[in-house]
Order: structure tokens, then C-alpha cells, then sequence
């Protein structure tokens, strides 16, 4: 039993071919991962900023997920790994919660309301500069799960600081941690 899936939760606008999900998803298929994207069918728009409408934005993409995910046998891969970003690593926090997958996460820059979700196992990334959710706030729900936190000073909620050197040196550094993650994880 050596088969290994990765499942990849994009955010709302940041989808699967965007460069963090993009890079992990091409680290993890080199460490033997079959790669599946989750898809959330149409979500509301305008839900930066209303705690309603980001609260149904997570419902209906989590409904869509079970469905789709309903048809994985989990219990066949001798590893599971889910890559989320945004909005994303709430969906897949819970799924994982429910389910009782016992997946690896790697977080890319969480929402505040997703540590409602998230657990004790995973790795996070987020930048300092992100708007949608406040740096001291990631920093004590990460120490409070023990989880390991990697922040980019003045990077954005893409990991972006507007400088593109500086962004490609920064993406560079992500995925380092993320290939130490997998790695490490897939063992």
C-alpha cells in the first residue's frame, strides 16, 4: 500500500495553476503523490471583508468538496496530503476533521476563521502584509496548535510583496519549506 494522493484546495480566485498551489503541487507529484484538485463550483462573490457571505462561500465550497471527495478511498493511500490556500485551508481542515482522513496540511496563507478548523499538524504560511487576516493573530493560533509558521515580511495574501526578483526569492523559499515538509511528512 505506497499509493499517495495530495489534494489541492485552491482559495476563492486563487486557483490550482497560481504559483503556490502551481510549485507544491509539482513537489509533491516528485515525491509520488497522485495530485487532485478540489473544485467548489460557483461561489458568492464580494466576500472579502463580510463574515456572512465568507461563512456561505465555505459552506457551499465544503458541500461540493464531499461530494467530490466521496468517491476517494482515503483508506487505500498509505499517505494524504492536502495543500490549501486561503478559504481553502478551512475546507480542508474540516474535511480532514470529518472524515478522519489524518492528512498532512500545508496552509498557505490562512484566513483568521480557519483556525476554527485547523488542527495540530500541518505547516503555515502566511505574509505580513496580508489583508485578510492579521499577522498577530496567525502567530498565536499557530503557537497555540504548535504549529511551525513561516511569515514574509511585507508579502501580501499571494505571498507577493509587487517586486517581482523579490517574489520569485520568495516563492523560492516557500516551496524549500514545503519540499522539507513533504518530505519529511512522506517518509
Amino acid at each position: 500500500m505506497d499509493k499517495k494522493i495530495a489534494v489541492v484546495f485552491p482559495g476563492i480566485g486563487y486557483h490550482a495553476d497560481k504559483p503556490l498551489l502551481y510549485y507544491s503541487s509539482k513537489l509533491a507529484r516528485q515525491y509520488g503523490y497522485e495530485i487532485s484538485c478540489a473544485e467548489y463550483g460557483t461561489l458568492p462573490a464580494g466576500v472579502k471583508g463580510d463574515a456572512k457571505k465568507m461563512y456561505a462561500a465555505y459552506e457551499m465550497a465544503l458541500e461540493y468538496v464531499t461530494m467530490q471527495l466521496a468517491k476517494m478511498d482515503f483508506t487505500s493511500c498509505s499517505r494524504v496530503l492536502f495543500i490549501s490556500k486561503s478559504m481553502g485551508t478551512a475546507v480542508a481542515a474540516t474535511y480532514d476533521t470529518k472524515n478522519q482522513i489524518g492528512a498532512g496540511h500545508i496552509y498557505y496563507t490562512p484566513v483568521e476563521a480557519s483556525f476554527q478548523a485547523i488542527g495540530t499538524t500541518g505547516i503555515v504560511f502566511h505574509g505580513t502584509a496580508d489583508d485578510w487576516a492579521k499577522t498577530e493573530v496567525i502567530k498565536e493560533e499557530c503557537k497555540r496548535r504548535g504549529l511551525p509558521l513561516f511569515l514574509t515580511e511585507n508579502a501580501n495574501h499571494s505571498m507577493e510583496t509587487g517586486d517581482a526578483l523579490r517574489d520569485l526569492e520568495i516563492m523560492r523559499e516557500i516551496m524549500r519549506e514545503t519540499d522539507h515538509y513533504i518530505k519529511a511528512f512522506s517518509i
